[in-house]
Formats: structure tokens, sequence, C-alpha cells
């Protein structure tokens, strides 16, 4: 798998030129209902007006970009758009310098493969990205880092792809307590647990659902349910329970050392080679929002990334054999 790390201060030729190349599949994805099952341009853009106002004049820029065609716009507004799941795994480890750290498990030919560094509205941001403009994970110029993981519930509402949500928290938030506001009040589409942590150590998981209100929690790991497990079938193929209690234990039982807390990502059973269903650990993320560092892992390579320094480049990665 062929990762890459781009930086573009503002909007333009590069954004441009991937937006052209992964477009084709992404378009295949949206569709994937028929184009009346999404909602219209005007409805898109009402709806991004109405809950990220700040984003608009940059919604509007990278239609521009994209081509100002109506359906890549209105795949852009993430609105309402088709159902996706993910596994994942997440964690606080609140240490002197507190750290986050994230397993993404996802389909591999359904991934951007894409860390991108912006400056876009006078913000720096940089985060794994999904969709061109969202983010899976990522931190931004006040030390405050966000990640996400699949909430474990079968209902799809009326809301936002939770990526936006993930862009918009860390182009206009500096602290956990505004994130958790934002995450309170803007809809999203699927049930997601959005973990936030910021320079001061503090720390929040929401708990995103289309159906009811956002529940804001002081929990400091995440896996693929909420309160209770919901979705009995999908919390066995996953492991979300026991992936959770293992979690648990390494924070308030054995309180392992940095290292060797982020390395129990990097084995079972939190890392999965689950491939062929679509749930193999993609990469592992580390986080130090004071520092404004993160870090891509796989089991033997480690690729830093800087907010201050950044430098964009390339890795090739060899996925390890489905299981």
């Amino acid at each position: 798998m062929f990762w890459r790390a781009l930086s573009e201060e503002m909007p333009g030729p590069k954004w441009s030129g991937l937006f052209a190349e992964y477009w084709p599949d992404y378009r295949k994805w949206w569709l994937k209902e028929g184009d009346a099952a999404r909602p219209t341009y005007a409805t898109s853009r009402r709806a991004l007006t109405e809950h990220m106002p700040e984003m608009v004049p940059l919604y509007d820029q990278l239609c521009g970009l994209a081509g100002g065609g109506d359906q890549a716009a209105r795949f852009l507004s993430f609105y309402c758009p088709p159902p996706y799941l993910s596994a994942c795994s997440q964690a606080i480890w609140a240490g002197k310098e507190p750290v986050m750290v994230r397993n993404y498990d996802y389909n591999p030919n359904a991934f951007d493969g894409l860390v991108l560094k912006t400056g876009w509205q006078g913000r720096q941001v940089m985060g794994t990205s999904d969709g061109l403009w969202g983010l899976v994970d990522g931190v931004n110029d006040a030390g405050l880092s966000i990640s996400l993981t699949f909430g474990g519930r079968r209902i799809v509402g009326e809301g936002f792809g939770v990526p936006l949500i993930l862009r918009y928290v860390l182009q206009t938030c500096k602290t956990t307590d505004e994130a958790a506001a934002v995450l309170s009040r803007v809809p999203t589409h699927m049930s997601y647990n959005v973990t936030v942590l910021d320079a001061k150590r503090n720390y929040i998981t929401a708990m995103m659902g289309p159906d009811r209100e956002t529940l804001i929690t002081r929990a400091a790991v995440a896996t693929n349910h909420q309160e209770n497990v919901e979705w009995i079938s999908h919390a066995r193929f996953t492991a979300t329970v026991e992936r959770e209690r293992f979690l648990l234990q390494r924070l308030r039982l054995h309180r392992d050392p940095e290292e060797k807390f982020i390395n129990a990502f990097l084995k079972p059973p939190l890392y999965s080679t689950a491939f062929n269903a679509g749930f193999g650990t993609l990469y592992t993320a580390v986080y130090r929002p004071r520092k404004r560092e993160m870090e891509l892992r796989w089991p033997g390579t480690t690729w830093a990334l800087s907010l201050k320094d950044f430098v964009e480049g390339g890795r090739s990665v060899l996925m390890p054999a489905a299981a």
C-alpha cells in the first residue's frame, strides 16, 4: 500500500490534482444507491450553511477546484453520504506528555492513503485524509487532536459524514470544551465515537448518533460500541468489547509505560488482519498534541510528521496477509 504526505497552504493545484485522481472511485461509491438517493446541491449547501457556516467559503472554493460539477459539489458537502462501516480502536495515554493512539481498521481499497497538511482559513491542520478534505484523525496548530471510531449501530439518518465534522472541529476549535460543543450540535448520519485531546490534557469521547443527542463522556478508550452493544453480530466479529477491556486493563491495571502502550496497538487483539472482510488495520497513529506531532506506525516501520516542520514524501507499506 502506498502512502503520500502532501502540503498545500491554500486550496490549489495539488488539491485539484488529488480530486481528479480520486474522484472516479469516489463517484462510483457515492452513486452506488443511485443519484436520487443523495441530497440535491441546494439541500446539501443549505445544511452546510446551517450547521458549519464557517466552512462554506472553503467548500465553495473546493467545489470550484473540483470543476464545479453538481455531483462533485454534492459529494464534497458530505451531507447524507452512503453508509459505511469501519472498526478501529483509540485511547488516551495520560502521562506527563499526553498521547492519543489509534488503529484505523478499514478496507485498503477504499482509503485515500494520504496525510494532508493544510493552512486553510489561517489554521494549520495535519491529519489522515478521507474524502479529500475530511479527516479520520488529525491535529491543529492549537494543539487539539481528534480521532474517530464507528459506534456500532445500524441506524442511518440525516446528517454529515463524520470525517467532515472532524475537519470542522480542527478548523474552528482550540480546546476540548470547544470541540465538545461542536460535536454536540452538528448532526451525523451514522453513529461514531469521537475522542478529543487538547494541549492542556483535557479529553472527552463524544458518542454521536443520528437519532439521539450526543453523549459527552470522560472515556479514555473507544472501540466500536457506545454505552451498550446494540449490533451484536458486528460486535462479535470486530471483538469490540474484548478490545475495550484490553485497553482499559493497559491503562488502569498494568499502567503500561508510553512505548509499551503504543506497541500494544501493533499486536492482537487490537491489530487486525481481517482485510478480506474489510476491517484490517491500515495504520496506527500516535498524536502528541502539545508538540503538534503525529506518527504513523506499522510493524517495523514508523513515519514521524510534524505540523511545524512538515516534510512531503511517500511510503510503501507491505500489509500483512489477510486472515
